[in-house]
């Protein structure tokens, strides 16, 4: 029986242009494809390795043509935007007192800023989880297996009775070595507003 609700972010919640910000980040940095050097220093800064004034003087000091909020700009084109309706069916979930809530996301300092900036309600959203853990905050990542080790021992959850809800397969596809039930929802056709319909079997 599932009795916890564990949601990724991007592109579960808010919606992101994944595809789009990869192919102007190419264009402005001048790299097709992306670096491996910068894509460890991305994952670094995900994880809490670097703080953002490192991180953005990383990239200040690598591409010397564009400016610090030049390159904050660049960093935060992939996140669209936050539907409201999606608030309301966490807000509605929350009030119900029926599952524990779990928030779960690979992000960072300057994109949480961000999201903060364009959704005045995020401090509300949040409180509608009973966890929320972000990946620079908790200094882990998925799908790397000690994030969800982590979540189990830290919120005492049991995967068998979790719902775990990511676009990312690489991500459920490793919650489920631990026993997680897993929607590796299409972000395209589908949305979490959908979940007790789509997923009606484990309820």
């Amino acid at each position: 029986m599932i009795n916890t609700i564990m949601f990724d972010f991007g592109d579960v919640f808010i919606n992101l242009d994944k595809k789009g910000a990869l192919e102007k980040a190419k264009s402005v940095l001048e790299v097709d494809p992306l670096e491996h050097e910068l894509i460890s220093v991305n994952t670094k800064y995900e994880v809490g390795g670097l703080s953002s004034d490192a991180f953005i003087n990383y990239y200040c000091n690598r591409f010397k043509h564009l400016s610090k909020p030049q390159i904050v700009d660049l960093w935060n084109s992939i996140i669209v935007d936050f539907p409201m309706y999606r608030f309301e069916f966490i807000k509605d979930l929350a009030t119900s007192g029926n599952y524990k809530l779990i928030l779960l996301s690979n992000t960072n300092a300057i994109h949480i800023a961000y999201v903060k900036h364009i959704f005045a309600q995020f401090e509300s959203f949040r409180n509608c989880f009973d966890y929320f853990y972000l990946s620079h905050e908790i200094k882990l990542r998925k799908p790397n297996l000690d994030i969800y080790q982590y979540v189990i021992q830290h919120s005492k959850t049991n995967p068998k009775n979790c719902l775990f809800i990511d676009d990312t397969k690489e991500n459920t596809d490793a919650a489920m070595r631990l026993g997680f039930h897993t929607w590796n929802i299409d972000e395209t056709k589908q949305d979490v507003t959908e979940l007790f319909d789509i997923k009606r079997d484990l309820f």
